[in-house]
């Protein structure tokens, strides 16, 4: 189920997926997450927001990936993951969009649950 959520701190939608995804999966603020990936994304000279950067974040955190068939009919999307997974934090990334999934629900700022997904990883 989809839950609104959007932990920016001034409630805008600007781009900031990964920053969201991240908070909400690991309890923090946005500005925290913020700025501990722009730290991240400094040393590896890299934006905040890349893939190689919030991985290595979550993975500092104790996360784990695990890589989901891409071509359909074996595709999933956020909202059937979350029927699957319905234990556990998980922040889930599309490719060009990234969100939250704890025990079952999606908290996004927007019904993303249509998406379909290339991965994930587990928040331990």
């Amino acid at each position: 189920m989809w839950i609104e959520c959007n932990p920016n701190p001034l409630g805008k939608q600007t781009g900031d997926c990964v920053v969201r995804a991240i908070a909400i999966a690991l309890k923090q603020s946005w500005r925290r997450t913020y700025r501990e990936l722009c730290e991240l994304g400094e040393i590896e000279a890299e934006l905040p927001n890349t893939n190689s950067v919030w991985g290595l974040y979550l993975k500092q955190h104790g996360a784990e990936q695990f890589l989901l068939p891409e071509s359909c009919p074996d595709c999933i999307n956020v909202r059937a993951f979350c029927d699957r997974y319905r234990e556990g934090v998980y922040v889930v990334g599309t490719g060009s969009h990234a969100v939250a999934c704890i025990d079952g629900n999606y908290m996004d700022s927007w019904d993303s649950g249509s998406e379909s997904l290339s991965y994930f990883w587990r928040i331990k």
